[in-house]
């Protein structure tokens, strides 16, 4: 056998006594002692070498020894020992992997930063020397923040005391009082003995089971990052479908259009910029129809084809039929006073006339014929109506009515009926409170409120109803809610806290609405922080919310912001610092004006079918099939309603929103603009906003995201 030859059989064999050794040492490590004794006698008949576990009983007379010491210079106060046994001892991957070991550091750091303060809590009375010790920590603490702690700015729970090297007296700082009570020291201390007895027993783990546990995580990762990815297309789907049935129905019109010319009918511009209007709803809003000279033939294809990834063809579709009238007379009394199964069975299909029709004249038709006959009954106060049904006992009548009336509130003629029903705020904020956090009436009932917040009376409404208060309440604990939940929440307050109405009912609790939105800074869904900056930079400039805001050192919070890699984010705390510092006094509110604050863009979801609870049985009637075979009525000429054109403002990067939005619509601005809007990494921040010549007229009018 040559060399070579016996060194590769030496390799095998050292490889194969050390996979024997990891078997015997997990085998001994779970105390399968008969196990072993077998093993063992297996391997000696086979002739096989099985390595010995790494580690003696000298190792753990080590172990004792750096506990103690650790302890030790813990309660002395000394930061340089400890820190030093802590960066030799503590093995590295448990010190950047494991999320206990992250937050007990960061912790520790504090207790040795205000080590001085605690044994002087009187800042007056301390020393030169001390002074001078407190200093030099509190500069190591803000190095520390500034590097290894960087990574915990995220995170709400440790946001706070990113303002610590910043405030002058922390021992009577209201954030910081907690970190002076006489029972801190101990509970931090209990963490860290039980921190440090596993942590330093780490290294007996045994290495079959630590390779085990590597790979299962980086399994569960991929999992992880394949869901992620997996919603994403999700979202990008629903859209693509939604802009195809916008386009189909705008290409169908255009067909009838183009008949109507050859028959020597004439088109009007206004009908051509309506068009234009319509086709580019989601995207280039009215710079689009600015671009495009509607007195020369052709220019349209000059406005579409930037946008253009090459030559598009179109399907054409056949003509679109209207819609069959119904018997609405006999469709109210059904719905309110029928068994629960058809109750469910019509609210399905009144629901599906609205969101699968096309968009268009078909739907705007649709839309008319439910508000022409009362539907809803707004106008008849004295009857049963649709709307009692919210408090129905049955959670499916509760959750297809909230659903209808969502879909309504996705239309703008639609949110404008709903507006004239007396009780209806009252109802959706008495089931927002009651249904249960994440089910899906409650999501329902979230979303048309917050699409209803874009008009003035509702906002008006939901203020004087106690909304804001509720909201903060219920923010203070995001980890609590789904980012569906959490984005239209935070959007809501928002809209809310734009009004004067809102920012004085913001300023009554002031310190509890500043502690909630700074936290919502950190949070990790990056959604909602055109929202959070929206409603910081709103309130900021009541006075007194300015001072409670100087008093809990916000300014110091949010320049912890700065060091992120988001310019536009930067930018935005720019401005909302700058109005913590401003001195203008707050301009009176205009609460006379009409309430035209709602813009006239109808985003329909597709989302607003999903997870559809209620399934028809076999034979059994159901969605357009119920409505025209039970329930059609004579058709009558339904008068076309103009709808004017309110185009959103173009966002602008830099400043926080100042205008009520809606979170879909809002997005898909951005997202379809050849911009810096798109020039950012893949993550969910950006708040983008008004135009730099004025504060007070900002991104416009509604944005709202699909149910998800």
């Amino acid at each position: 056998m040559s060399s070579s030859e016996e060194a590769k059989m030496g390799d095998v064999l050292a490889t194969e006594a050390d996979l024997l050794g990891m078997i015997k040492e997990y085998l001994t490590f779970e105390e399968f002692e008969e196990t072993v004794q077998v093993f063992d006698k297996e391997c000696k008949r086979k002739g096989k070498l099985v390595s010995k576990p790494r580690g003696n009983a000298l190792r753990d007379s080590k172990t004792r020894v750096i506990q103690k010491d650790l302890l030790s210079s813990f309660d002395d106060g000394d930061h340089k020992v400890f820190f030093e046994l802590w960066t030799e001892n503590i093995p590295s991957e448990v010190k950047h992997t494991d999320t206990e070991a992250q937050s007990l550091e960061f912790y520790l750091h504090i207790h040795f930063s205000i080590y001085p303060l605690r044994r002087h809590p009187n800042r007056r009375s301390c020393g030169k020397d001390d002074q001078a010790e407190f200093e030099e920590r509190i500069s190591l603490f803000k190095q520390y923040l500034e590097t290894r702690g960087a990574a915990l700015s995220q995170t709400t729970e440790f946001l706070p005391y990113y303002a610590l090297p910043f405030v002058p007296n922390p021992t009577v700082h209201p954030s910081f009082k907690d970190l002076f009570q006489d029972s801190w020291i101990p509970q931090l201390k209990s963490k860290l003995e039980k921190f440090l007895l596993q942590s330093l027993k780490s290294s007996k783990t045994p290495r079959l089971l630590t390779l085990y546990l590597n790979e299962n995580r980086s399994t569960m990762d991929f999992l992880a990052e394949s869901d992620r990815r997996i919603t994403s297309y999700v979202r990008k789907f629903n859209k693509t479908q939604a802009d195809y049935r916008n386009l189909i129905g705008i290409t169908a019109e255009l067909v009838d259009t183009l008949e109507a010319t050859v028959s020597g009918k004439m088109i009007s511009l206004e009908y051509l910029q309506s068009v234009y209007v319509r086709l580019f709803s989601s995207q280039m809003r009215q710079r689009m129809v600015q671009s495009t000279d509607f007195t020369r033939p052709g220019t349209g294809y000059y406005s579409l084809s930037p946008y253009d990834d090459g030559y598009v063809s179109f399907m054409r579709p056949k003509d679109v039929p209207m819609l069959p009238s119904l018997d609405y007379e006999k469709l109210k009394k059904d719905l309110v006073e029928g068994p629960l199964r058809l109750r469910c069975l019509l609210l399905q299909a009144l629901r599906w006339r609205l969101t699968r029709s096309l968009p268009g004249e078909q739907r705007d038709t649709v839309l008319q014929g439910f508000i022409s006959n009362d539907l809803l009954k707004c106008y008849n106060t004295n009857q049963k109506t649709v709307l009692d049904m919210m408090r129905s006992n049955n959670e499916v009548v509760r959750q297809y009515t909230a659903r209808l009336i969502n879909a309504f509130a996705s239309l703008a003629e639609g949110r404008a009926y709903l507006s004239q029903i007396p009780k209806l705020l009252k109802v959706l904020t008495e089931a927002l409170k009651t249904e249960d956090k994440e089910s899906l009436t409650r999501k329902n009932v979230l979303v048309a409120l917050q699409k209803l917040s874009l008009r003035r009376s509702q906002q008006t409404a939901m203020i004087d109803d106690g909304l804001i208060g509720w909201l903060v309440d219920e923010l203070q604990d995001p980890d609590c809610l789904s980012d569906y939940t959490l984005e239209y929440s935070t959007a809501l307050l928002m809209n809310l806290c734009l009004r004067t109405k809102g920012k004085r009912k913001c300023a009554e609790i002031a310190k509890h609405v500043l502690k909630v939105l700074t936290d919502l800074l950190g949070h990790e869904n990056h959604e909602i922080r055109p929202y959070v900056n929206g409603a910081l930079y709103s309130i900021l400039s009541v006075a007194s919310v300015q001072q409670e805001a100087r008093e809990m050192s916000v300014e110091e919070i949010l320049r912890c912001y700065n060091k992120e890699e988001n310019p536009d984010l930067n930018r935005q705390i720019e401005f909302i610092i700058k109005q913590l510092n401003s001195a203008e006094e707050e301009g009176p509110e205009s609460d006379d004006e009409e309430d035209e604050d709602d813009n006239d863009e109808d985003l329909m979801e597709i989302d607003l079918d999903k997870e559809e609870v209620f399934q028809p049985q076999q034979r059994e009637l159901s969605g357009e099939s119920l409505l025209t075979t039970e329930y059609l009525g004579i058709m009558t000429n339904m008068t076309k309603v103009k709808r004017k054109s309110t185009p959103l403002p173009q966002p602008n990067d830099d400043e926080p929103l100042q205008r009520p939005v809606t979170p879909s619509s809002y997005r898909n601005v951005r997202s379809l603009i050849p911009s810096r809007f798109n020039s950012r990494p893949p993550t969910r921040s950006g708040s983008r906003p008004s135009t730099t010549d004025s504060l007070h007229h900002s991104l416009g009018r509604g944005c709202y995201p699909s149910m998800t």
